[in-house]
């Protein structure tokens, strides 16, 4: 069987086929539950295998997904309106690619546009696309703003993502409490100090 995936670097979901078979993964599994100790084949961990390839189909279903195509159905007939879009709080659940770990947190988008824009809950699916993949916080900010630039042509686009990540939490230092925030700013956003601080000052209002 074939499975649809999307490389890191890619955009555009390609078929793989060397990709593992379920009863592969489910196997994966059990031999890390044994590994772990326990025994797979006791009453309450019997179906924790397909459970957990289920959960990974839900999780990373955005390797099978191209982000940019949600931002192609663009509008024009807006009276001109040419002012800053922002779209704050956009909640999302993603996994660290280091050690597996839940990352929580929200997103906050905005660009200048030119001559297009684009329905708001399109933005919401790019931070979802993203999301739903192994992911660096950093990496994750700079592709959604990357994403929105190359396909709307803005004047500019920033993003700031905050977000809580269990690996740091329930793991290592185990400080709870904690939340990491990056940002990418491109063109207007980047270049005028005016532009930047109608945005930061958007999302704080939120």
């Amino acid at each position: 069987m074939l499975k649809k995936l999307i490389s890191p670097a890619a955009s555009v979901p390609e078929y793989h086929p060397s990709a593992p078979q379920r009863h592969e993964a489910e196997a994966a599994v059990e031999l890390l539950l044994r590994w772990a100790g326990d025994d797979p084949q006791r009453e309450g961990l019997r179906d924790t295998p397909a459970r957990v390839v289920r959960a990974f189909e839900d999780w990373f279903s955005g390797y099978a997904t191209d982000p940019s195509s949600f931002l192609t159905r663009t509008f024009e007939e807006v009276e001109g309106y040419d002012e800053m879009i922002v779209l704050q709080g956009i909640s999302f659940e993603s996994h660290c690619e280091h050690h597996l770990a839940p990352i929580i947190g929200q997103a906050h988008v905005g660009y200048l546009p030119s001559s297009r824009v684009v329905g708001i809950s399109k933005l919401a699916r790019v931070v979802e696309a993203y999301a739903r993949r192994l992911q660096v916080q950093e990496k994750m900010t700079a592709q959604i703003a990357q994403c929105i630039q190359t396909v709307l042509q803005p004047r500019g686009v920033g993003v700031v993502i905050e977000s809580s990540h269990q690996c740091m939490t329930t793991r290592g230092v185990h400080k709870t409490g904690v939340r990491m925030v990056t940002s990418t700013m491109l063109g207007a956003f980047r270049t005028g100090s005016d532009t930047r601080r109608e945005f930061l000052s958007a999302i704080r209002c939120g």
